[in-house]
Formats: structure tokens, C-alpha cells, sequence
């Protein structure tokens, strides 16, 4: 199977590990174990526990434990509707290359997280994009969307986006809902943002809960801030986690127990890893929103929800020289819109530490300022 290389890690492979402000990272300041037992009502004598766990590979598609806390997550999952994976990129690419093969027609929205279009390119199927548009607060046109599913097997969101923050609430992932319904299609579902709405409570209905043929796709790096743990999962029907099972079995054997182990012990506490990530992502969008309103060179649609915003710039320059040259005189790292398909913009994530952050975007204006 030929793949399309992938633009953001390449280039997050390439310039992370230089960067002095890494304003292109899109997890929430990541948390230690010391931050995790103590958020969690542990202390130190809790890793004592981990002495005696034999190093097998455990309960291949994840500890009961762990899926009846992510379970709570939800509405109305239970576990034989969830499986367990390898972070919520080998979710992904397991439910891309279980339901998408060729003379399928999956229909992907652009810009998003590039596994959604170029896996089930790959497999074989027909990939018609949607295009988000940011007069319409990239949010997706549902005319445009019912005439695109025409025949489709498979819809697939990112929900909160990732690169724009746009958000779907209930209503519209019911009209989306409604769509697929027509078609008998699936909806798929990225949610590695979900719990980090700017509003309300947080979190946004998912689509699993929402739909009959939803399918939920999640995991521990982005709002759990535990990307170290390499853990995620696909929730939805059960022909689904079977199609997954089938595929996963070439792929994983099992998680890390060690991940199933942290991983159970944050989600069985999620409310108090959400709290603090929802505290962190409000008052650092505020910090952000205030700086692109007073920077006459960049503009935005403002985030709902997740980590990352979508800034547009007004520089004689593509955005790979732009990121370029700001990181070799600043230190500071952005994200080429090149390397998500939009030419014209940058990607910043503004969920890091917030010091990171305003000496970032200090600096960020300094350069913007010489540019004549």
C-alpha cells in the first residue's frame, strides 16, 4: 500500500527538538506521574504497586478496568463497544483500513488531521473532499456535505477540528447524523479535543452517543495530556470494533500494560484531568485572542474548542519560509499551512505552558515588527 507522506509529522519530526518556544505542539501541557498521582489522589507508594505486574502482554484488547473507564465517557457505550489501540492515530488508521477499500466513497473534510483523507486514499477508495471555509467559521455546509454523501460508505470529521477549533455542537452532528442516515453511511468521528470547549461544561455530545453508525475515536494525548502513554480507542457498534478487532490483531497484540495501567488510573479521574485542561486551554485562547487583535498582520477565526487555531498572515513569504526564518531568529516554532494543505496560514497550538506562550507570542511580534 503507497501512502502520501505525512506533512505535519515530517515537518514536526524535522524542527521540534530545535525549537526554544514550541508554539506547533497540539497537546495540553503534558503532565508528569509525580502531576498525575497527584491529581489523582495518589501519592509515591502508588508505584509501588507496580512491582509485582508481570510483564505479559495483559488483557490484548485493553483491561476491563480501563474500558469501563472510558466507558464513562460516554452516554451509552458499554464495553463490548469500545477496543483499546495504539494512541488514537492507530485508532484511526485501524477504522480507515476496516471500512475503506476500493469503489468505496468516503467523504473527508479539509483542512484535518491528514490520516482522514490519505488512509482511505490509500485503501483504494474514492475520497471527495469537504472544504471548511472560514466565512463559515469552518464549520461544514451541510447542503455541500448531502450532495457529497451521495453513495458514501463513510463521513469523517475532526470534532473539535484540528487545524481550525471550529466545534459541532449537538445540533449540527445531528444533521450530520441525519445525512449518513440517508445513506447508510458510517460517521467517524476524530474526538482527541473533546473536554476542551471554551463554554459550558466542556464537552461536546459525541457522535458515538449521538448516531447508530457513529464512531468515536479518542485517545490520551491531546486534552488527557498523557501523550507519553501511547493509548487510545475506537468506540461504537459492534461490527465496527469486530471489522477493527480483525485488522488490530496484525498490528498490535496489545497496548503496554503500564499504559493500561496510567491510563485507567487518569480516566477513572477524568473530571480533574478536564478541569485543569479546560483552565489552561480558556485562559491561554485569551492571551492568543488578544494578541492576534493587535497584530494587523494576522487574523483568525477565534477557537471553541480544542488547541490549536488557524492564523491567517499578511507576509510576501509561504508559510514553510515564514516558519523557517521566525524559528531561526525567534526560537519559535509554528506550523506551515503547506503541510496541512493550506498555503497562506499557520497552525499555532496555544494549550503549552502559558509563560511558553506569552514569551512566544512576544517574540512572534518582535519578527512580525522587523518585517517591514
Amino acid at each position: 500500500m503507497k501512502i502520501r507522506e505525512f506533512g505535519v509529522e515530517i515537518w514536526m519530526n524535522a524542527h521540534e527538538t530545535e525549537a526554544r518556544f514550541n508554539l506547533a505542539e497540539t497537546c495540553v501541557d503534558s503532565l508528569t506521574i509525580a502531576d498525575l498521582l497527584a491529581l489523582t489522589g495518589q501519592n509515591d507508594a502508588a508505584l509501588a504497586d507496580l512491582l509485582p505486574m508481570r510483564m505479559d502482554y495483559g488483557a490484548i484488547e485493553g483491561s476491563d478496568r480501563l474500558k469501563d473507564a472510558i466507558c464513562g465517557l460516554y452516554a451509552g457505550q458499554n464495553r463490548q463497544n469500545v477496543i483499546v489501540t495504539h494512541g488514537t492515530i492507530g485508532a484511526n488508521h485501524l477504522v480507515h483500513s476496516a471500512l475503506a477499500g476500493p469503489g468505496d466513497v468516503v467523504v473527508s473534510v479539509l483542512p484535518t488531521y491528514q490520516q482522514h483523507h490519505s488512509i482511505p486514499e490509500a485503501c483504494g477508495a474514492e475520497v471527495r473532499s469537504l472544504w471548511l471555509r472560514p466565512e463559515n467559521g469552518w464549520l461544514p455546509d451541510m447542503a455541500e456535505l448531502s450532495e457529497l454523501a451521495s453513495g458514501a460508505k463513510l463521513i469523517a470529521l475532526t470534532n473539535p477540528n484540528n487545524p481550525t477549533g471550529a466545534l459541532i455542537g449537538r445540533a449540527g452532528l445531528l444533521d450530520i447524523a441525519e445525512i449518513a442516515r440517508r445513506e447508510g453511511a458510517f460517521v467517524l468521528c476524530d474526538e482527541v479535543y473533546r473536554g476542551t470547549d471554551q463554554d459550558g461544561t466542556g464537552s461536546t455530545p459525541s457522535i458515538a452517543d449521538l448516531y447508530e453508525k457513529g464512531i468515536s475515536t479518542c485517545g490520551m494525548s491531546k486534552a488527557f495530556s498523557l501523550a507519553g502513554l501511547r493509548l487510545g480507542w475506537v468506540a461504537g457498534p459492534e461490527e465496527v470494533i469486530h471489522a477493527v478487532s480483525v485488522h488490530r490483531d496484525h498490528t498490535t497484540i496489545s497496548v503496554g500494560r503500564l499504559d493500561d495501567h496510567f491510563a485507567t488510573l487518569a480516566l477513572e479521574h477524568a473530571d480533574r484531568i478536564l478541569a485543569r485542561s479546560r483552565r489552561i486551554t480558556r485562559e491561554n485562547l485569551a492571551i492568543l485572542d488578544a494578541w492576534v487583535a493587535g497584530e494587523p498582520r494576522i487574523s483568525y477565526v477565534r477557537p471553541h474548542s480544542g488547541t490549536t487555531a488557524l492564523l491567517c498572515y499578511d507576509l510576501p513569504m509561504t508559510s514553510a519560509e515564514l516558519c523557517l526564518a521566525l524559528q531561526a531568529d525567534t526560537g519559535v516554532m509554528l506550523l506551515p499551512g503547506s503541510a496541512l494543505d493550506m498555503e497562506g496560514h499557520l497552525r499555532i497550538g496555544y494549550a503549552c505552558a502559558t509563560e511558553t506562550l506569552r514569551r512566544g507570542l512576544d517574540l512572534c511580534s518582535g519578527w512580525l515588527a522587523r518585517q517591514g
